[in-house]
C-alpha cells in the first residue's frame, strides 16, 4: 500500500467538504429568509418611529391608515 497520491481520493473530498463549510459560514449573507435577521415591515418601521418619540399618536394612526389602505 502506497500513498503516492496523498491528496486523492477521500481525503480530498473531506478538505473539498471543509472549504464548503468554510465559505457558507463566512461568505453566505446573513438576511436569508428565515435566518438571522428579518427585514423590518412599514409597520414595525412606523411603530418604532412612535416609540421613540419622532411621531405623535395622531401621525401614526394617519401613516397606519395609508399603510394598510
Amino acid at each position: 500500500m502506497t500513498y503516492d497520491n496523498y491528496f486523492g481520493g477521500m481525503h480530498f473530498i473531506w478538505w473539498v467538504l471543509w472549504v464548503i463549510l468554510l465559505f457558507w459560514i463566512f461568505a453566505v449573507p446573513y438576511n436569508i429568509p428565515g435566518q438571522r435577521f428579518k427585514t423590518d415591515s412599514a409597520l414595525d418601521a412606523l411603530k418604532k418611529r412612535l416609540a421613540s418619540g419622532q411621531i405623535t399618536t395622531e401621525q401614526y394612526h394617519e401613516m397606519k391608515k395609508i399603510i394598510e389602505a
